[in-house]
């Protein structure tokens, strides 16, 4: 070998090694930060961890779930462990779909926004004649609530249609129909009873056929006792005398339209994806779904159809017997947060808030 050939030799040699070196400082810097911010997640995620109910969580990154974890229990009494594909009764997060179906309906002109709501309903006494669908997507109806009418000692779970039977009696508003806001369970109760009308389907059928089954949400239901069950159920739960008592059902629970769906973080990861193409609903539904339609009683915070909107991002909480639940959504950083829990305490949207920062800070990459 010549000199000139050993010189060029020994500098491969050497710029292979210092290659593998930055490769290697590379790979340990990737796991470091991976670790870091898993650490970061589980002391956030700490209060669900153990023999506990438990909670999942996702986080999704430019269509790529990059945390999609669980901590817990789901059934406490048969120690199930929670997983990504628990079912978690979604309590007021169920509000994004009524409004979609409500939607459906307008695309396909069966309905306008604007009919007035005894044009579907029309049982509904005079105060509410003004009422219109808008008005009960964005909370401005000023119709009674309906938790406000259950007469005292009833213990038969209520469902939409007796919802409806309670304001039938109720001849006043809160306000003038689209004067003010006041969120609303019965408006959405109502619309759950206007896509039976306008359908002829059952409204837990329509949600199936025309959102669930065509997104691949097939473990999405919105629960019928002795109609439908729940797969990888969770069971709510709610701490009393310093234990976990079953807190899992209310006189309201059967109410479907305010509330109704069960939905694990994997489905919801799915429902996520189509909310930002025209797959389920048109651009222009979209776009009235997002739209800041009415201030709430929280500064800052605005109201759309089914979703609530604070800055950069759109987002619902979920809050029932047993459960306490929210989805957040960053769609100009395509960046969304979803965390289940089967407990009613605490309320997690500021739990999520913070793994958002967590995961920014970062620089978490879909992958």
């Amino acid at each position: 070998m010549t000199y000139a050939a050993g010189l060029c030799a020994l500098w491969k040699f050497v710029r292979l090694g210092f290659l593998c070196f930055a490769v290697s400082l590379l790979f340990a810097a990737c796991a470091t930060r991976g670790h870091r911010v898993t650490d970061e997640i589980d002391v956030l995620m700490r209060a669900y961890d153990g023999v506990v109910p438990g909670a999942s969580l996702l986080v999704v990154k430019e269509g790529v779930p990059v945390i999609r974890r669980a901590w817990g229990l789901s059934n406490l009494e048969d120690r199930v462990a929670a997983t990504p594909a628990t079912n978690y009764r979604l309590a007021s997060v169920t509000k994004q779909f009524t409004a979609a179906a409500i939607l459906l309906l307008a695309e396909g002109a069966k309905l306008s926004l604007d009919d007035r709501v005894g044009r579907w309903l029309p049982s509904l006494p005079a105060a509410a004649g003004t009422v219109t669908i808008r008005h009960l997507l964005t909370h401005t109806s000023g119709i009674v609530d309906y938790e406000d009418l259950i007469p005292a000692g009833a213990t038969v779970q209520l469902r939409d249609a007796d919802v409806l039977r309670l304001l039938e009696s109720e001849d006043s508003t809160y306000f003038v129909p689209g004067t003010n806001y006041q969120y609303s369970n019965s408006g959405y109760a109502l619309l759950a009873l206007i896509v039976e009308r306008v359908s002829g389907q059952r409204f837990a059928s329509f949600l199936q056929s025309r959102i669930f089954l065509p997104l691949g949400m097939h473990n999405t239901v919105t629960h019928e006792d002795g109609v439908s069950s729940v797969s990888r159920r969770a069971f709510g739960y709610t701490r009393r005398n310093g234990d976990w008592a079953l807190k899992d059902q209310s006189i309201t629970s059967a109410v479907l339209g305010d509330g109704g769906v069960y939905s694990s973080i994997d489905d919801l990861a799915k429902w996520d994806a189509a909310l930002y193409d025209s797959r389920l609903l048109s651009n222009e539904s979209r776009r009235l779904a997002f739209t800041p339609h009415i201030a709430t009683n929280d500064a800052g915070t605005q109201y759309g159809f089914g979703w609530r909107i604070t800055g950069e991002t759109v987002w619902h909480s979920g809050e029932t017997s047993g459960f306490r639940n929210v989805i957040v959504r960053f769609p100009a950083r395509r960046l969304s947060v979803v965390i289940l829990t089967n407990r009613d305490d605490p309320p997690p949207r500021a739990t999520a808030l913070a793994i958002t920062r967590v995961t920014l800070g970062q620089g978490l990459k879909a992958r």
